[in-house]
Order: structure tokens, then C-alpha cells, then sequence
């Protein structure tokens, strides 16, 4: 029997994969949209980019934060409980971020609060309960199919948000996806594990699997790699619809070059969690940061159309989310599935980490400079930067002495 499964999850792998999918499809399809409230918040209460930039970016850094104590909490007590938290905290954030004028409060629903319920209702969570109900080999493709679930919410959710902001404008289009968020709640049902699962051979304690990872050095640079994932996406994702304006092109370009970034990430997480079953994983996630690299050098240094922008958001859609399946089957691999949501939720917090930085620069070396540039050519250094660190990473399940069973 496999050793992940030795008491079953009393879960099907379809209930899991829908149910996850749909509450990441509704997770992350919300936040994919945030870019369009930029110029209507600002407008609207006199702000500087920087200011809507920085509450962006303190909710991927509390994203990143509280991501390890949401995998701690789901390992331990049940992922539906913090689902079910996670879905709550988000409609609250939601409405804080419509209701308030004052820049310290928009911080606290628009960063704190929505960034601690997408640690609550995102990959991390999600990611624990597969890697405990789908066999080891199956882990890759069923992560996968996972990730592209966030990648369609981008595709759909996108032109919906778009359209309430044009109908019921951002305040409205706000509130009713507070409304919206609260359908995670019942979702949640559907991943409820049975509390007393078994782990075959070494039991841990979270002190042992925290110094066991943190001291392996495939982990560290795993989170090195994921660090300039989360720079690079959240830059783009926040920032291109105000850089394309900059250069003349309306928001039908924006919308339509999220919506192909959406589109594109479904087929390439898929294609990469399909990949990581028959191929080292270290040299697929070294490809997609080294051609990540290269789609952003060639998009900033080619005159600017809304064809260059469609070919662009494409290529750079197919590689947006591809390192999600990859990057968390190897943890899996290398540490068994006992403690994944909050090894997933560390090597999380790097992404976020970088995420603070690339949307929070890209505001304010905008403000600095009047331009965007410094913040592109950064974003390709990092991505060699990431493509030689992934090289070594090892993926073998880590060795381990024998430990008892606690009673």
C-alpha cells in the first residue's frame, strides 16, 4: 500500500480535484483583477500609484507570512476549517478595501486581510489534502490540474471584473465579489478529511520537518527560484495594464492581454504538471525561468503594439504558473506528504517575498523615474538568476532514520 495512504483520506480524488479546483479557480481568479482598480482608486482618492502599489504588496507579503501557519493548521487540524477562515477573511477584506478613503485602513483589507485569507484558500491548503489522497506518481498531474484551476479563474474572472467595474462601478464590482468569496465556504465541505490519518515509516514533528528542510540544500533553492516566480508575475500581473496606458494602449489591450495570460497558464500548468511525471523536474522549472527571461527581453525591446503585447501576454501566459505543479511535486518527493501544506506555505513565503518586492519597486521606482524599465531588466537578471539554481536541486526522497509512532 502506498505509504501516504495507509489510512485513507476517506476523500475521492474527483471530489478533492473539483472542489479544490473550483475554490483556487474562485481564490485566484478575484486577485488576478486588482490591477484594474488601480487607476479608478487612485483617481478617486487622490493617491499616488505607489500607495495602491504598497497595499498590493503587503498583501503577497502577508500572503507569504501566515501561508506556513495556514499549512500548519491544515495539517494538523483539517484544510476545510481553514478553508472555510480563508473564505471569510476574504469577503471582509473585500469590503474594507470598497468601504474605506484612508490609505492605512485600504492596507488592511486590501494587503492584510485578503492576504491572509489567499494563504487560507490558495495552492498551499489545496496541495496538502491531494499529496495525502493521490498516489505519489499521479502528484504532478493532479497538482496540475490544480494550478490550471487558478489559471482559468484568471481567464474568466477577468472580463467579469472588468465588466462590473464598467456597470456597477469599482465600489459595486467590489462588493459583490465579496458576496462572491463567501462561496468557498461551502466548497470547503467538499476537501473535510478524515482527522486520523497515518503516515507509513518516519513520523515527524513539525520542529523536526522544519530543520530537516531548511537544512537540505535542493529546499533552499527551490525557495530561490520561487522567489524570482513571485517577483516576476506579480510585477506584470499588477503593473501592465498602467505600463500599456502609459504608451497609449486602452484598457481593451490590458484586458485582452490578461485574459491570454489566463488562458495560455492553463494549458501550461497543465503541460507542467503532465512534464514533471517523465522528466527531471529541475530542468523543466530551469527552462521556464530561463525563457521567462527571454520572452521579457524581447517584449521590452521590440516597438510596442497591441499584437507585440497579445504575443507576449501568450508566451508569458503558457509559462505564468508552470512552476507551481513542478516546484511542489518535488517537495512532496522529497519530504513525503505529512507535513506538505506547511513546507509548501515556506517555500510560498519566498514567492511572496518576492512579490512584495516586484509589485511594491514597480510602483515605486515608477514614481522615482517615470518609467518602468529598471524594474523589466531586473526582472530578467533574477530569472537566469533562477535557471542556474534549480540545475542542482536533487528531488530523491530525502534519507531518514526510523522514528516510533506516536500513540
Amino acid at each position: 500500500m502506498n505509504s501516504s495512504r495507509a489510512t485513507p483520506t476517506g476523500l475521492s480524488v474527483q471530489q478533492v480535484l473539483l472542489c479544490g479546483a473550483l475554490i483556487v479557480t474562485m481564490s485566484m481568479g478575484i486577485r488576478h483583477g486588482f490591477g484594474f482598480w488601480l487607476q479608478p482608486i487612485i483617481t478617486k482618492r487622490g493617491w499616488t500609484r505607489e500607495t495602491f502599489s504598497f497595499a498590493m504588496a503587503v498583501q503577497n507579503l502577508a500572503w507569504g507570512l501566515a501561508g506556513p501557519i495556514a499549512g500548519m493548521l491544515a495539517d494538523r487540524f483539517g484544510a476545510w476549517k481553514v478553508l472555510i477562515g480563508g473564505g471569510l477573511a476574504y469577503a471582509s477584506g473585500l469590503l474594507l478595501m470598497a468601504s474605506t478613503s484612508h490609505p492605512l485602513s485600504f492596507t488592511l483589507g486590501a494587503g492584510v486581510l485578503i492576504g491572509i485569507a489567499q494563504s487560507g484558500s490558495t495552492y498551499a491548503v489545496i496541495y496538502g489534502v491531494l499529496g495525502r489522497t493521490v498516489s505519489p506518481e499521479k502528484r504532478s498531474w493532479a497538482f496540475g490540474v490544480a494550478a490550471a484551476a487558478g489559471s482559468f479563474g484568471q481567464f474568466v474572472m477577468i472580463p467579469v471584473e472588468t465588466w462590473l467595474i464598467s456597470h456597477l462601478g469599482w465600489q459595486g464590482a467590489l462588493y459583490l465579489l465579496a458576496g462572491a468569496a463567501l462561496l468557498i465556504l461551502p466548497l470547503a465541505l467538499g476537501v473535510r478529511e478524515r482527522q486520523a490519518t497515518a503516515f507509513a515509516g518516519a513520523h515527524q514533528s513539525i520542529g523536526q520537518a522544519l530543520r530537516e528542510a531548511f537544512g537540505y540544500r535542493s529546499f533552499q533553492l527551490l525557495m530561490l527560484g520561487y522567489f524570482v516566480c513571485g517577483f516576476q508575475v506579480v510585477f506584470i500581473g499588477v503593473h501592465l495594464p498602467s505600463y500599456l496606458k502609459d504608451h497609449g494602449l486602452g484598457i481593451g489591450v490590458s484586458t485582452g492581454a490578461l485574459m491570454l495570460i489566463g488562458l495560455f497558464n492553463i494549458f501550461g500548468t497543465f503541460a507542467a504538471g503532465l512534464l514533471g511525471q517523465r522528466f527531471p523536474k529541475r530542468y523543466l522549472l530551469s527552462a521556464i525561468y530561463g525563457l521567462r527571461a527571454v520572452v521579457i527581453g524581447i517584449f521590452i525591446t521590440t516597438p510596442l503594439s497591441p499584437l507585440s503585447v497579445y504575443v507576449f501576454a501568450a508566451v508569458m501566459g503558457f509559462l505564468w504558473l508552470s512552476t507551481v505543479p513542478p516546484t511542489n511535486a518535488v517537495v512532496a518527493q522529497i519530504f513525503g506528504p505529512q507535513h506538505l501544506s506547511m513546507l509548501g506555505g515556506f517555500v510560498f513565503l519566498s514567492h511572496q517575498v518576492g512579490s512584495f518586492l516586484g509589485v511594491w519597486l514597480g510602483g515605486k521606482l515608477y514614481d522615482a523615474t517615470g518609467s518602468y524599465d529598471a524594474v523589466w531588466w531586473l526582472a530578467i537578471a533574477l530569472g537566469v538568476m533562477a535557471m542556474l539554481a534549480n540545475l542542482p536541486v536533487r528531488e530523491t526522497a530525502i534519507p531518514r532514520a526510523a522514528r516510533p509512532q506516536p500513540a
